[in-house]
């Protein structure tokens, strides 16, 4: 079979138009500029102290949990870290218009609590409406519908099969315990409720807590206000009732609720994920409880599992719900649908997938085992801890190295050094444009860590030349054509430069995962130049050089190509002379 035939000329009108796609897209975002890091623009600075003294894991916990939430991607490289025994120094690099908007980023998330659901205005006949706890005029029959709650296949059901304790089943209008808090004591002293007690207490609240209850409203943002239409700041206690808003939704009233003390903190949360069931369309939200008790219970109380599947054997077939509620405000209330024994369940509604995606988020990164004091938080503008003649000095360094390297490359390559100098323009053009696009897409933010991460690049591409550049002139010595050495060259030079930049990637890859903040910006920068390095290599070096081998000035061996045989270190016969002739006499 005859070997395929290379055609350089297409390969490298697929490669522009690809090049010419990507500046397309980054024309259509209207950024042509990349966002710049902490360090070489400033940003926002805020300090959160933590309202007790925590213990060490717990603040590195919290730490950890709010870096993967201000990073996101990964890329934006906020810097998050501890300071002293009490405070998590958050630095958010750029100009932030809406500092409070920013602070209840950093700060939102930090208590998860599922509790039960006494009253609502989903619910006008429920326990409150004796007290006028319905829905407020005009919005009757406009209340959302609760989602369902359910063990990960079982189908929506709407009766109530599922098995419960008769204990559970039967209202009552006492505690189950004496001590458990009532109206006189709604606080319980600081006792932790078991689920017993929870469930009988939101089938009958104490009177305090309905006239709470009634006292507040919602704002349409989900503010809970008082009775003069104030915010009101009720705290979050896990071991008393809470009357809390709805979280707002497009199209979507904001719901008053009455809910029970906390019957599972949200450190209790194993894991969130959004997903989508065997043969079912929509999505769904997977959570799973753990069972290790990471929180003070009364002796002899179960873990959270075990606590999950006693509400869903009282709550399964019956409209009662259970609530998420995240810094005092309900991300959702469904009703349980089944009896969930293992501590694995779904939440099932009109999700979309960003929906899904969002309270699952909000799930599995919303449980900072510490809470923190707003008096004590405060919020800065920081200036660039780099100056801008620092900065211009290491672009100026940067720049006059590569220029050195494309110097030298034009003596020592001659012709073959304009591949050089060519390829480093297409490497530095398509670079450009990946990070503008990434600063857009994926948050990528470009500091000088970052930088130093893309001006290795030059060398690594420059080494890429030279290894295949060396392999060409070895065939050549051995007496072969530049077509034929392109090509023979090539098969081997490629082996040895995809070795190396595997290697590179794989350091690249163990920075990026393994490292945080600034570092782990190095290593993404890294790996992307290391990528940009191949591509570049493939679609634009090889082929350029296979179609500069079809002129004459190249293939012929021309002086200023850089392949001629002195270049190349063969020896090149000397012209001898003709010996004079003596003449001889007649």
């Amino acid at each position: 079979m005859a070997a395929r035939r290379p055609r350089p000329g297409r390969t490298l009108i697929i490669f522009f138009l690809g090049l010419a796609i990507c500046y397309g897209l980054v024309a259509l975002t209207g950024t042509w500029k990349p966002t710049l890091g902490l360090d070489l623009q400033g940003g926002t600075r805020i300090t959160l102290t933590a309202e007790k003294a925590p213990s060490s894991e717990n603040l590195e916990e919290a730490r950890r949990i709010i870096d993967q939430r201000v990073n996101g991607s990964g890329v934006a490289e906020a810097a998050v870290a501890t300071q002293g025994g009490r405070s998590i120094v958050v630095e958010v690099p750029g100009k932030n218009t809406n500092r409070a908007e920013l602070e209840e980023t950093v700060k939102r998330q930090a208590q998860l609590r599922f509790r039960l659901v006494a009253c609502s205005e989903n619910n006008p006949n429920g326990p409150c409406a004796t007290a006028g706890g319905g829905l407020p005029g005009g919005l009757e029959g406009l209340g959302r519908a609760p989602l369902n709650l359910a063990a990960p296949g079982d189908e929506p059901s709407d009766d109530a099969s599922a098995p419960a304790d008769e204990a559970s089943d039967q209202p009552t209008d006492q505690p189950a315990e004496s001590g458990a808090p009532t109206a006189e004591n709604p606080a319980g002293k600081g006792k932790a409720w078991t689920v017993q007690e929870a469930i009988d207490w939101t089938r009958a609240p104490d009177p305090a807590a309905i006239a709470s209850y009634n006292e507040h409203t919602c704002g349409e943002d989900g503010v809970l206000l008082d009775a003069n239409g104030q915010p009101a700041d009720l705290p979050d206690d896990p071991d008393a009732p809470l009357v809390a808003c709805s979280k707002p939704e497009k199209d979507e009233p904001v719901i008053k609720y009455l809910l029970s003390p906390s019957v599972v903190e949200g450190t209790e949360l194993d894991d969130a994920s959004a997903t989508t069931p065997q043969n079912s369309v929509g999505w769904v939200v997977a959570i799973e409880m753990g069972n290790d008790k990471k929180r003070a219970r009364p002796k002899g109380s179960p873990g959270a599992s075990d606590d999950f599947e006693a509400v869903s054997r009282a709550f399964a077939g019956t409209e009662e719900q259970f609530a998420v509620v995240l810094d005092g405000q309900v991300l959702t209330a469904p009703v349980m649908n089944a009896v969930i024994t293992d501590g694995r369940s779904q939440i099932e509604g009109n999700f979309t997938e960003q929906s899904a995606l969002d309270l699952a988020n909000s799930l599995k990164f919303g449980a900072l085992p510490i809470a923190f004091d707003d008096e004590q938080t405060s919020v800065e503008e920081i200036g660039p801890s780099l100056a801008g003649n620092q900065l211009t000095a290491g672009l100026t360094a940067g720049g006059i190295g590569l220029g050195l390297v494309m110097l030298y490359c034009l003596l020592y390559y001659r012709g073959l050094g304009l591949v050089v100098v060519s390829s480093l323009a297409v490497a530095a053009a398509v670079t450009y444009a990946m990070v503008l696009l990434l600063s857009e897409t994926a948050g990528f933010t470009l500091t000088l860590p970052g930088i130093a991460g893309l001006i290795i690049a030059v060398g690594v591409t420059a080494d890429s030349f030279i290894i295949f550049f060396e392999r060409i002139r070895d065939e050549m010595r051995e007496g072969k054509s530049m077509r034929v050495a392109v090509e023979t060259g090539w098969a081997r030079a490629r082996v040895t430069r995809v070795a190396a930049n595997t290697v590179q990637l794989l350091s690249a890859v163990i920075l990026y995962f393994f490292a945080t903040g600034a570092v782990k910006g190095f290593g993404f920068a890294l790996g992307l130049t290391t990528l940009i390095d191949l591509a570049v290599l493939f679609w634009f070096t090889k082929p350029m050089v296979s179609w500069l081998a079809q002129f004459r000035f190249f293939n012929s061996g021309h002086k200023l190509s850089g392949l001629s045989k002195e270049t190349l270190g063969m020896d090149v016969p000397k012209r001898t002379e003709r010996p004079a002739t003596v003449g001889g006499g007649a």
